[in-house]
This record gives structure tokens, sequence and C-alpha cells, in this order.
């Protein structure tokens, strides 16, 4: 073989290499492309999943709050018109306390609602934007600076409340109280006063108790509030009156206002069991940890 067929032999053969690294070269970039969009597509549907899901945790989360304000008010404001109605014509001047109690509760649901709304949609200037129509019997509420939400702080006023609705309550505190965190100290207050609120809706006469403990580590909370007795089916030696028939509306615990708290205490890493007592009443009990990073 000459000279000239060896160099075009090995010319051959290095174009047919640079061929095949530029073949490869393309598959690769190729591939990669592909990977990278791939990558791209499921980075999206995960943004997207997570957005979806913030989205339905923020309304449940509202659902939750809107369901507190609701019910706890709604609740006084009927037990005190109905006790305003009873005694219109033979005691006005309670007529006319009982009233000023469905007014006061009124006021303090649109404060309430006026405060989530305008978290979800507040001023510049961190007021409530909205002003209200005239005449509007709320009027005199709007401009109101947010506050923040309610906490143990505010339980005085919530027992003084039930108890004036015909509900008397005995609070207890142990051990000594500190500053809590924000969404512990507001699931707390909420705990309290979805089973006041329970136990003024569907009790018959009796009372409650509420004990709150700061342990070392977490965070108790108690309520119990006397009634029909599971075993009987009559009202205990200090309540009056025909036993309800069947077990009540929150017999299992499983009401939307419990199945709320429930969540809202899963959040934190606690846990809250509700259930009726054999002796008569209902029980709901919450631990919430303190220390929980």
């Amino acid at each position: 073989m000459g000279e000239y067929d060896v160099v075009t032999a090995a010319l051959a053969v290095a174009c047919a290499a640079v061929l095949g690294l530029t073949v490869a070269l393309l598959r690769t970039r190729r591939r990669w492309r592909t990977a990278v969009g791939e990558r791209g597509w499921l980075l999206e549907r995960e943004r997207e999943s997570a957005a979806e899901a913030a989205i339905a945790a923020e309304r449940d989360r509202i659902a939750r709050e809107l369901h507190d304000i609701v019910s706890h008010n709604v609740s006084l404001m009927v037990v005190q018109a109905s006790a305003a109605r009873e005694v219109l014509g033979t005691m006005p001047d309670e007529a006319a306390t009982a009233l000023r109690a469905v007014e006061d509760a009124g006021r303090g649901a649109m404060t309430d609602l006026r405060h989530l709304l305008g978290l979800l949609a507040p001023a510049q200037d961190g007021t409530d934007s909205d002003p209200g129509p005239a005449g509007d019997p709320g009027a005199d509420l709007v401009r109101t600076p947010l506050t923040p939400q309610p906490g143990l702080d505010r339980l005085g006023p919530l027992v003084d409340r039930i108890s004036f609705a015909g509900l008397p309550v005995e609070v207890r505190i142990s051990g000594a109280p500190r500053p809590l965190p924000q969404g512990i100290d507001v699931t707390a207050y909420r705990i309290v006063q979805e089973a006041l609120t329970n136990a003024l809706r569907h009790g018959d006469g009796g009372k409650a108790e509420v004990t709150v403990r700061y342990a070392d580590h977490a965070l108790r909370v108690e309520i119990l509030n006397t009634g029909p007795s599971v075993l009987t089916g009559t009202t205990p030696a200090h309540g009056e009156g025909p036993a309800p028939a069947g077990p009540g509306p929150h017999a299992e615990g499983t009401g939307r206002g419990l199945l709320g708290l429930r969540e809202r205490v899963a959040v934190y890493g606690g846990d809250l069991d509700a259930r009726r007592r054999l002796g008569g009443g209902f029980r709901v009990r919450a631990r919430i940890p303190l220390d929980r990073p």
C-alpha cells in the first residue's frame, strides 16, 4: 500500500471518528434537553401542587375562624334573645339587660369578622378598609386598627359572657402563666370557647369548669360541664329538668367545631379528646407541646 493510500485511510478513519463523536454529542445534548424539560415540568407540577395545598390549608383555616366566631356569638345571641322573650312582659328590666347582651354579642361578632376580613385584605395603614354602608349598625366599629387574635388573656371576658348567658363557669389556673406562641395561645382560647359554647347550647342547667395548666413542656386545657348521665339518662343532683332525648349533638365529639379544634391542635403536635362523661356532662381535654422545634 502506497503512502497516498495510507494518508487517505487515516483521513477516512478520522472523519468517521469525528462524525461518530458529533452524532454522540448531538444525541447527548438531545437527551439533556429532554431531561431538563421533564425536570422543569415536574418542578412546575410540584409548585402547582404546593400552591393548591397552601390554598386548601388557608381555606380550612378561614373556615375554622368563621365557625368559631359565628357559632360562639350567635349561640349567645339566641340564648339571650330567648331569655328576653320569656321575661319581656313581666320583668322589662331583665329583658332589657338580655337584649343589651344580644347587642354586645352582635357587635363582638362584627368586630371579629371585620378583623378576619381585614387580615385577608388590609388597608395600607393597617386598619379596616371597608367603611360599611350608610346606616350600618356597625359603622362605629370601622377604621379600628387590627389587633392580635384572642388568647388566654381574654379568657376572663369570655367566661363572663358565658356565665351571664346562664352557664356558671369556674376557672382554675395551674402552674406559672407565661407568654405563649401566638398560634398556641389562640388555639387554647378557641378550645375553651368552643367547649363552653357547646355546653351552653346543648346543656340543661349545671355548670362548667375550666382548667389551664402550664406544665414544663406542655400546655394542658380541660373543660368539664355537668349534664345528663350517660348511664341513667337523668340529670345529676345539681342539675334540674328532664334529660334530653338521645346522647345530644356532640355526644361523640365529632362536631364541625371539635374537628376544627383537633386540626388546630395537631398542627402543634398535640392531641385533643372530647367525650361524654359517665357521671353526666361532657369533657374536652387537650395537650399542646411547648418545646416542639
